[in-house]
Order: structure tokens, then C-alpha cells, then sequence
């Protein structure tokens, strides 16, 4: 085997966030960029020759010279064994899966999640590691390090790889295997619904449903599972045909967003029952009813309180994990099923010691992910498919089912605002104000409610007791309200504040406000403290959900 050590220079901004390293595409295509990250990914590694490689992205524009580049360093780095997505293609949790299925070293997954795409877009690379899950913060920080410190990469010449085309492949002694990208994720989806009863509910005369994969990933997974394998319509998935600029589309499952989905549930005619809409690399999920909106945080609260009707977690739930911004509304049913519920810093990765460990079974975030202990990553389908069974087992709507379920816990008020593409100097210095600010806020009142407590949040993992800091400026009342600021790391220009409101109300005949004005007062509060606009220049948020 033929090895070219191609000498190179250390980049300065290979530091991986929350989900992998993610620039613009036009960073990626500088010569030696996605040489350099990838080359650091692989000295951080143990155990690389011989072991097998998880491979396939979300079909952004650069997906598939990034894949042949990387199967020539995986053959360079000693591999035994590649295992391909066909045409590229796979969705985050059945990358997931098929790490643990294939008892793999690792993945590697190309996506910048719900990031816009097309050669002016943004395009993302991270590591999973043996168990399925995000590499958890020692690994990235070994990956930065590594790629400050790189004067070379290794890589075997050019043989293209016909990854369109099914079959297994040589490449310089490393084996190639391009597979169905979505059979062994259907597989398992089937062991844990009851594919029967969601099926008699797709064919049946008096429903109807979309599912909007927003020329994302999730195309091929939903024509597949939704419509060949349950029966639904077809057309029941819109928008379902990957394209490398998601259409020109922003493929982000939100309100904002997923437009036409929005549009068909809720017309005033609508005749749709139930909509929902996955991400990029199909690890988020929205869910609707008819003219109704489930927030994510609900949407996990739900699915814990009914678990048991679902086959897969019939004999209960071991425990709930939210992150830290997601609202409280999950901790009410852990309370009420005498389970723990863990709070953590955002990022799936958090969620990885926990599941390992045995210590919960479901877990999600505000930002419209959702998942269990079936894979590491969250999973859009497998949420949209979890209240599909539930919707076949209750035979009643998506409304009703929220509704009865406030009336028993309450209804937690819940909202995000973003402020998008902030400039970073001007954001550091609106957080630094923040954080001066919290040392006396406690006891101070603004209006009806009173701070209890203000914080930076720190999480002390309860599995390996590592410790992570400066996870989100906490605002917390004594009635049980709450405000949070946050700068995202999942964006590539600026920064992203995310503003997060919640309000608890337990009388029923109050849960029928407008949530923003729900939540108007501690909005109030958030431009006197924070002082957004004069720090800024926004007078409003982007992007409220």
C-alpha cells in the first residue's frame, strides 16, 4: 500500500462545539482544512488498525468529496473496514445504531445539523465514539489539540469509491462496504413499536398526516418507513428528496422554518391530523396536531408519561434527562413515577454517561431533539414514530393528548428567542454584564416575582464526576419561573444568543394564553437585566419557538 504524507500547517479554529466542528463550506474546501481536522481525529485515536469505521453524512453540498477523501485517510491511518452509507447518506441515529451494531471504533458524521446548506452554506464534522454517542468533551479537546500541533497528514492515492452503488470495495487493503442506508434502522424501529397498530391507523379512513423531511436526510428513511413499510399515502412525505442546498431551504423543524408544514395544519380547512418535520441529518424532530403545536419540552414529558404503552419501554422508564434550558415540564412526570430526572449542559453528548449507565431511558432538549436508550444521538423519526403508536393506542388527538396531559401536571409556558449572527465582541460583553450582575440579584423583585437565585450553571457529571462550567446564566424565581441566557455553539457566523423563557401554571382554566403574552413579564425582565438592544442593536429576536 502506497502511504503520501502530504505536509501541511496547523489551522488555529479546529475547535469542535457541541456537535463537531462546523464552518461554511468555503472554510472546508481550503486546501488541507478537512485533511487537517480529519488527520487530528485520527491520532487521538486508539486501536486503529484493523478496527471498523462508520461513515455517511446528511447530503449537504461537499458530502461526497469529503466521504472519498476520508475513506483515502482511513485506508492511510491502517482500517480495517469502512462501512459506507449509500450515495453518502446517513441520518446521525442510524449512524448511531450502526456504530454499536457493527461494535464499530467509531463514526464519523458528516452534517451541520439544521445549518442552511449549498456552496454558500455551512457543512460540519464530528466524531461518535464505540458506544454510538457525540465524543464527550476529553476526546475534543484531544482533537483541537492535536490539530494545533499537525505538520502532516497521511492519505493513499486517488480510487474513487462508487458509494451510489451497493457492494463491497477495496481501497489500498482497506475494505469498503456501501450499504442500504436505511434497513438496519428500520429494523429496529420495528422492535420497538407496534408497527401493526401505527400502520392500521396510516391506512385508515380518518386520518391523515405529513411528515416534511425538508430535502433533508430523512427523505429516504421516511418514503421507506412511512409510506412502503407502514402504508400511508404516498405523498404523505413532502419535500423528501435530499438535495446537497436543502432546496434553498433552511432545514431547521421549527415554526419559522418548516413553513409549509406549518401552512397545511394549520389552515383554517386543514384535514391534516398530524404533522411533523426532521432536521438535517435527522436527529431533531417537530411535532403538530391540527392547529396545535407540541414544544419540545412538552412533547418530552408526554412520551415519558405514556412510555408503557409503547413495546419497547412497556416495562417502564429507568429514569428522564433534560438539559439545563429545557423546561421543567419532564421533572413533573419523573416526580410522579418516583424516577430520577438528571439536568444537564446542552448537548447530546451529556446525555451519553447517563444512558450508558443505565441511569435514564429517556432524554431530550428544547432545540427539538428527543431520543431513548435505543441509540446515543437524538432520533426525529423514531419521536415522530413514538407518538404515531401513542396517537394509535389512545385514538384521540394530538390536542387532547397534551391537554389531559397539563390538566394532571400543569402547564409549563415556554419559549426561545434567538438572536441570530450577533457580533461575538458585542455578545462576550452583554454576558460578561450578565454574569457581573448575578452575585446580587437574589432577593430582588420585578414586579409579582422575586429572584430565589442566579447562577452560571456547573453540571457535575453523577457516572464519571468530570465537571462543566459556564453552561448557561440561570435566572430562577421563587414561583418556580425561570430565565436563561445562552450562547449557542452550533452556528458558524457570530454569535447565537438563545433566550429561554418558562413560566409554570397549574390552574386549567389559564392554559389556554398566547404564550408570548404568557410570558411577557419575565420578557420585561430580560430587557431590563440583559439590556439586549443597547448591547446589540436588536430590538427583537430572529427566530422565536
Amino acid at each position: 500500500m502506497t502511504i503520501q504524507i502530504i505536509k501541511t500547517t496547523p489551522f488555529n479554529d479546529q475547535k469542535p462545539g457541541t456537535s463537531g466542528l462546523r464552518k461554511s463550506v468555503k472554510q472546508f474546501k481550503k486546501p488541507d482544512y478537512l485533511q487537517n481536522f480529519v488527520q487530528a481525529i485520527f491520532n487521538t485515536l486508539e486501536n486503529v488498525p484493523g478496527s471498523t469505521l462508520i461513515l455517511g453524512g446528511d447530503g449537504r453540498y461537499f458530502n461526497r468529496e469529503a466521504i472519498q477523501i476520508i475513506l483515502r485517510m482511513a485506508a492511510a491511518a491502517g482500517f480495517g473496514r469502512v462501512i459506507v452509507g449509500q450515495g453518502g447518506i446517513l441520518s446521525t441515529p442510524a449512524a448511531s445504531n450502526l456504530i454499536r451494531q457493527y461494535q464499530a471504533l467509531g463514526g464519523i458524521i458528516l452534517s451541520a445539523s439544521h445549518n442552511a446548506g449549498g456552496p454558500e452554506g455551512d457543512f460540519g464534522i464530528k466524531f461518535n465514539g464505540a458506544n454510538g454517542g457525540p465524543a464527550p468533551e476529553s476526546m475534543t479537546e484531544a482533537m483541537f489539540a492535536a490539530s494545533k500541533q499537525l505538520h502532516e497528514y497521511r492519505i493513499v492515492p486517488i480510487q474513487p469509491i462508487p458509494v451510489d452503488k451497493l457492494g463491497v470495495y477495496s481501497l489500498s487493503g482497506m475494505q469498503v462496504e456501501v450499504i442500504d442506508s436505511v434497513s438496519a434502522y428500520l429494523a429496529l424501529m420495528e422492535t420497538l413499536f407496534d408497527f401493526d397498530k401505527i400502520s392500521a391507523l396510516l391506512t385508515s379512513d380518518h386520518f391523515k398526516m405529513r411528515f416534511d423531511a425538508m430535502h433533508a436526510v430523512t427523505g429516504p428513511y421516511g418514503h421507506r418507513i412511512l409510506e412502503e413499510r407502514l402504508g400511508a399515502p404516498i405523498g404523505t412525505v413532502i419535500q423528501g428528496e435530499p438535495l446537497a442546498d436543502f432546496g434553498g431551504g433552511h432545514p431547521d423543524p421549527n415554526q419559522t422554518h418548516a413553513h409549509e408544514l406549518m401552512a397545511l395544519l394549520y389552515a383554517r380547512n386543514s384535514d391534516i391530523d398530524f404533522g411533523a418535520a426532521s432536521d438535517g441529518d435527522g436527529d431533531r424532530n417537530m411535532i403538530l396536531g391540527k392547529r396545535f403545536f407540541v414544544t419540545p419540552s412538552d412533547s418530552l414529558a408526554v412520551l415519558a408519561a405514556n412510555a408503557r404503552l409503547i413495546p419497547g419501554y412497556r416495562n417502564g422508564i429507568a429514569g428522564i434527562a433534560r438539559s439545563m434550558p429545557t423546561s421543567q415540564a419532564p421533572d413533573r412526570v419523573a416526580a410522579k413515577l418516583g424516577i430520577p430526572c438528571f439536568e444537564t449542559p446542552t448537548g447530546w453528548k451529556f446525555f451519553g454517561n447517563l444512558l450508558d449507565a443505565g441511569k435514564i431511558t429517556l432524554c431530550g432538549e428544547e432545540s427539538f431533539g428527543t431520543g431513548s436508550d435505543h441509540v446515543r444521538e437524538k432520533d426525529g423519526l423514531w419521536a415522530v414514530l413514538f407518538w404515531l403508536n401513542l396517537l394509535a393506542e389512545k385514538q384521540d388527538s394530538v390536542e387532547n393528548i397534551v391537554r389531559s396531559h397539563w390538566a394532571e401536571y400543569g402547564r409549563n409556558y415556554y419559549s426561545r428567542h434567538d438572536y441570530e449572527s450577533i457580533d461575538l465582541k458585542d455578545a462576550n460583553a452583554l454576558v460578561d454584564a450578565l454574569q457581573a450582575q448575578l452575585p446580587t440579584l437574589a432577593g430582588q423583585s420585578f414586579g409579582s416575582l422575586t429572584v430565589s437565585a442566579a447562577d452560571n450553571f456547573t453540571y457535575t457529571d453523577p457516572v464519571d464526576a468530570s465537571v462543566s462550567q459556564n453552561q448557561g446564566i440561570r435566572i430562577l424565581f421563587t414561583d418556580g419561573s425561570r430565565i436563561i441566557f445562552r450562547l449557542s455553539g452550533t452556528g458558524t457566523q457570530g454569535a447565537t444568543l438563545r433566550v429561554y423563557l418558562e413560566k409554570y401554571e397549574a390552574d386549567t382554566s389559564k392554559h389556554d394564553e398566547d404564550v408570548q403574552k404568557a410570558l411577557g413579564d419575565l420578557l420585561a425582565i430580560v430587557q431590563k437585566i440583559a439590556k439586549i438592544e443597547s448591547f446589540t442593536g436588536r430590538e427583537a429576536a430572529d427566530v422565536i419557538t
